[in-house]
């Protein structure tokens, strides 16, 4: 059950592999996800040796960042296990009949050099969608690198699936027939925290630090022009950018931060350089608040500790904490299937691709991706009392997003803890899709 069914190395692209058969699986408290007669039921003789729909994972898998692409890896291959827990992706006996779902992972090592050797090598081993998301400069060469793949070797067409990559320009003058995504863009994820932020009438000065790449620019514009358009009250103290995984002591941007007198931190840091940026700065002794991205994970929680309660805010899709018993079942699920504390980061929004994904498999009644891909645009997914819809203008996917400020386990709204530090997030805002929704700039050439 939930073999690994084999590992190597790529050469090329250097690259290591896990071709994945996610056989049926039978998780305690996973009623809500999968029925239980299915999820007890092995697939079928021929679905097993059904010719199966191949997925690349391209991700970060060693260096500063591998604990980001682990974290996905580990998402993408439980939302596959469900889908082949109920005998795969269901097409007609014309295109093969019932098809498993598998994944092979290619590591960039964070590079957008080795992302590319490993999408050409994704494609000559046979992968029809491409999945990535932990760095929106790498989305943009890949959905380049993708457009001209697609128009020379249209026999060869591949989709493209991006679950974090959130710089706004990638829906928008970027945008892109074979690329989806998934996660709220940085525009977006602004605004949800300026709901909080905008409530806040104690607040009035805010230092503003990123990564120096597409995105961390990308966090700071957008917060300097909703700031200014909703809290003009609220002074910018300071404003910085840095290398992306190569800062090793965040110790002197901590002290600036400190000294600027900045009530408030807006970032939109994420993996190792937010988490060694927050530890700096309760080390400095620093006792203004964090208005994040993605604060809730990754050592974060724990890295800053009871400093942070009360004080670190983060926005995402969901939240362990968001109320409803389907949800918090889902999240029981995940836990039962990766009990081990420092694996505890579950994206609903990959378990929705996946769906949305096989849902559009099933729709095209083939796996052709041009075929799939306009059933994608349409593409309308339910999990556990969470969902969303893709918009087809933009390829942007609309869902709902929660805000959540930490606080100790066992706090009212806080049944859940993160990575077993001690400390949940309690959701405090929970934004609606329709209003999520930002206007968009895409013109896209459609096939």
């Amino acid at each position: 059950m939930n073999k690994l069914q084999s590992v190597g190395l790529k050469s090329g692209a250097a690259a290591l592999r896990h071709t994945v058969w996610a056989a049926a699986v039978a998780l305690a408290g996973a009623v809500a996800l999968v029925p239980a007669a299915q999820a007890q039921t092995p697939p079928s003789a021929a679905v097993a040796q059904a010719r199966p729909v191949k997925l690349a994972l391209i991700e970060s898998l060693s260096g500063p960042f591998a604990n980001t692409g682990e974290a996905v890896y580990r998402n993408i291959y439980w939302a596959m296990e469900r889908v082949n827990a109920r005998g795969g992706v269901q097409l007609p006996a014309s295109s093969g009949g019932p098809r498993p779902l598998v994944l092979e992972r290619y590591d960039s090592k964070g590079q957008n050099e080795e992302a590319l050797s490993a999408l050409r090598a994704a494609i000559d081993d046979g992968a029809q969608v491409i999945l990535q998301g932990n760095s929106s400069s790498t989305a943009a060469v890949l959905i380049e690198a993708i457009n001209k793949h697609n128009e020379r070797e249209p026999h060869k067409r591949v989709l493209f699936l991006n679950y974090s990559a959130v710089d706004p320009i990638l829906t928008n003058e970027k945008c892109s027939f074979w690329h989806f995504r998934f996660d709220a863009h940085a525009d977006m994820r602004m605004a949800a925290l300026m709901e909080v932020m905008r409530e806040d009438k104690a607040l009035k000065s805010v230092y503003l630090i990123g990564q120096d790449y597409s995105f961390g620019q990308a966090v700071l514009r957008e917060a300097k022009k909703q700031l200014a358009a909703q809290r003009p009250d609220v002074a910018v103290v300071g404003e910085e950018l840095h290398p992306i995984g190569r800062v090793k002591d965040f110790a002197p941007y901590a002290v600036k931060i400190k000294t600027s007198g900045a009530q408030a931190v807006v970032t939109g840091n994420w993996g190792n350089d937010l988490t060694l940026l927050v530890k700096a700065a309760r080390d400095v002794g620093y006792e203004g608040s964090f208005y994040t991205f993605y604060g809730n994970a990754l050592g974060a929680p724990a890295a800053i500790g009871d400093a942070g309660i009360g004080k670190v805010v983060a926005v995402a899709d969901w939240l362990p904490n968001v109320p409803g018993a389907q949800s918090e079942a889902f999240y029981q699920s995940f836990r039962t299937r990766f009990p081990k504390p420092q694996d505890d980061y579950v994206h609903m929004r990959m378990q929705l691709m996946v769906e949305a994904l096989a849902q559009s498999i099933e729709r095209a009644g083939s796996t052709d991706v041009v075929a799939v891909a306009r059933q994608m645009e349409s593409a309308n997914v339910q999990l556990a009392g969470q969902g969303g819809t893709m918009r087809a203008a933009d390829h942007q996917f609309q869902q709902a997003l929660a805000v959540g400020v930490m606080d100790k386990k066992g706090a009212p709204g806080v049944k859940f803890d993160v990575e077993g530090s001690g400390y949940g997030f309690r959701v405090v805002r929970q934004i609606a899709a329709a209003k999520a929704q930002q206007p968009h700039s895409c013109q896209m050439q459609r096939y």
